[in-house]
């Protein structure tokens, strides 16, 4: 278990709205562990869709760059399929940024959002996807907050790529 601010990674995944906002207690830590200039890097002139992922410095944070993945939008709830699109969308952006660790963590999760069961399985099964064709990430940490975040992931890995 870990914290997303203190992550080992040359850049992170931080799930968001579309406007960029944090979402969860977790990522407004994050966003103060940047320290102040994140918040600028993080402005947009429209709201993003589901599915969207856009790259900024990571300011004070130990990695270089952050990985900002849409997951819902003030007219689109947390859904399964758009957490796949997603993620999807951030790998791409690793494998575009040459990013050779990227750390994220389950995406989609938190109050009246997808069960840690199904967020495991979606984010799981966007990596292992992306890794059959793209260079990189060459590695992609899951950082937990939780044992039974931690259960969960060990768990569905411990079964194999999911289909």
């Amino acid at each position: 278990m870990d914290d997303l601010g203190s992550a080992t990674a040359d850049a992170v995944v931080r799930p968001t709205n579309g406007k960029l906002d944090a979402i969860t207690p977790a990522l407004r830590r994050l966003e103060v562990a940047a320290g102040p200039k994140f918040r600028d890097l993080c402005r947009v002139q429209r709201e993003l869709g589901v599915g969207a992922a856009v790259v900024t410095a990571a300011g004070d944070l130990p990695a270089e760059l952050v990985v900002h993945a849409v997951v819902m939008t003030s007219a689109e709830p947390v859904t399964r399929a758009g957490v796949r699109r997603a993620a999807e969308a951030a790998l791409r952006q690793a494998d575009q940024w040459r990013i050779v660790t990227l750390a994220t963590p389950p995406l989609g999760t938190g109050a009246g959002q997808l069960s840690l069961d199904d967020a495991a399985d979606t984010l799981l099964g966007a990596v292992f996807e992306h890794g059959r064709s793209a260079a990189h990430p060459a590695t992609v940490v899951i950082v937990v907050e939780t044992d039974a975040e931690r259960d969960v992931f060990e768990a569905r890995l411990a079964r194999g790529s999911p289909s």
